[in-house]
């Protein structure tokens, strides 16, 4: 990967408001469990950087995907896992389909003002009893006049107390669950959208996630992005770049949990020397290390082929796969060594640990990535093999 001063520029922007504007808040949002969203996408907006790869003519950059993984990893500097990741759902998540697919007047309306940070963005495909299967999820979205009626709900929908509109996938004709589906643009305040709750999670406390109703909900016909009923595969690309983000984004924290146990373990004694200088521990940040460079060498390799334009559904699921695994690996490992102090809820170390689960399931879980993984090999059960 080749980087330019404008990468290093981009860096240098972010950096600065994290510094001022989000870390000194972060065990504060913390403890509310929610933080300003509106506030923070302003002053990420107002830099630019919630539109770096979408296109100039509705207020974004117009960079190619190497600037925004490049966000992705600097995101990572943030104390806690919760705002990146909503950070994440507005560029990254939400809003790829409707930039790519979406009419002018649709994206006028929803993607320049989460361009600009005035909307904040939330995406509507997990459901109770549908969430790495997205095939099997049962909101609907029928015709009905010059409307969508949409009947259903979502769950685990990050952003979802606070936000403006969602990128929501139903159901809009019978058939096949990979071709039955399509995006929508539905604004939140929409008689009939229902957020039943602010969700209680083990960890990324202060985003606030929500299960969500939806009854008898109209929406225009035009507010559908791209064509009905290429919803599933609109998804599927989305959720490409997804993987690669989440990917790049765990890099900067796993770099940061072994540092900071570095400087923990280096300054506390036990049997007359620091704990960093047995050689379990000391070794152990090697080998961690060593392995966060491998994961950023995968995940640049993928961005790489992106950009040329190539299919990386094989590279961002083994990529997004190596950044769950690791997570839990380094989190778990540094807390070991920080011993009792690593226990207390008020320990970063800790807030890493709780955090970083959630790598391994959202966007897909560990077990989904294999399947894809499988797939691009050929030896899935009933596939026809070539070996």
């Amino acid at each position: 990967m080749q980087f330019t001063p404008e990468h290093a520029e981009i860096r240098r922007t972010l950096r600065a408001i994290i510094d001022k504007d989000i870390n000194p808040h972060v065990d504060k949002w913390e403890e509310d469990e929610i933080f300003p969203a509106h506030a923070v996408f302003k002053k990420l907006g107002d830099a630019g950087l919630l539109g770096i790869h979408k296109p100039v003519e509705y207020g974004g950059m117009g960079l190619d995907y190497s600037y925004a993984m490049v966000m992705a990893e600097e995101l990572g500097h943030i104390n806690c896992g919760s705002v990146p990741m909503a950070i994440g759902v507005q560029t990254d998540m939400a809003t790829p389909a409707l930039a790519r697919y979406g009419s002018d007047a649709l994206r006028k309306e929803f993607l320049a003002p989460s361009i600009s940070g005035d909307y904040v963005a939330c995406l509507g495909v997990s459901e109770v009893g549908a969430g790495s299967d997205v095939a099997s999820l049962k909101t609907t979205a029928k015709r009905v006049g010059g409307d969508y009626v949409i009947n259903g709900g979502k769950m685990w929908t990050t952003n979802g107390t606070q936000a403006d509109w969602m990128c929501l996938l139903a159901n809009t004709g019978e058939g096949a669950g990979h071709k039955n589906k399509s995006l929508i643009c539905l604004p939140m305040k929409t008689k009939g959208v229902q957020v039943v709750k602010k969700l209680d999670k083990l960890g990324m406390r202060s985003s606030d996630t929500a299960q969500i109703f939806f009854d008898e909900v109209k929406v225009p016909l035009h507010n559908i992005i791209g064509q009905e009923g290429m919803g599933f595969v609109y998804q599927m690309q989305q959720f490409q770049e997804e993987r690669i983000w989440a990917a790049a984004s765990t890099l900067g924290g796993m770099e940061r949990a072994i540092a900071m146990t570095i400087e923990y373990t280096a300054g506390r004694e036990a049997f007359g020397k620091s704990i960093l200088d047995n050689q379990v521990v000391h070794f152990r940040m090697a080998e961690l290390q060593t392995k966060v460079e491998l994961l950023r060498s995968l995940t640049y390799r993928a961005v790489e082929g992106h950009l040329e334009g190539q299919d990386m559904t094989q590279l961002a699921s083994m990529a997004k796969l190596t950044a769950g695994r690791l997570g839990r690996e380094i989190t778990d490992s540094c807390l070991q060594y920080w011993g009792g102090m690593g226990f207390m809820t008020e320990s970063e170390i800790s807030r890493m640990y709780r955090d970083s689960r959630l790598t391994s399931i959202g966007g897909g879980a560990d077990e989904v990535m294999l399947g894809i993984i499988c797939k691009g090999m050929g030896i899935l059960p009933g596939q026809k093999k070539n070996h």
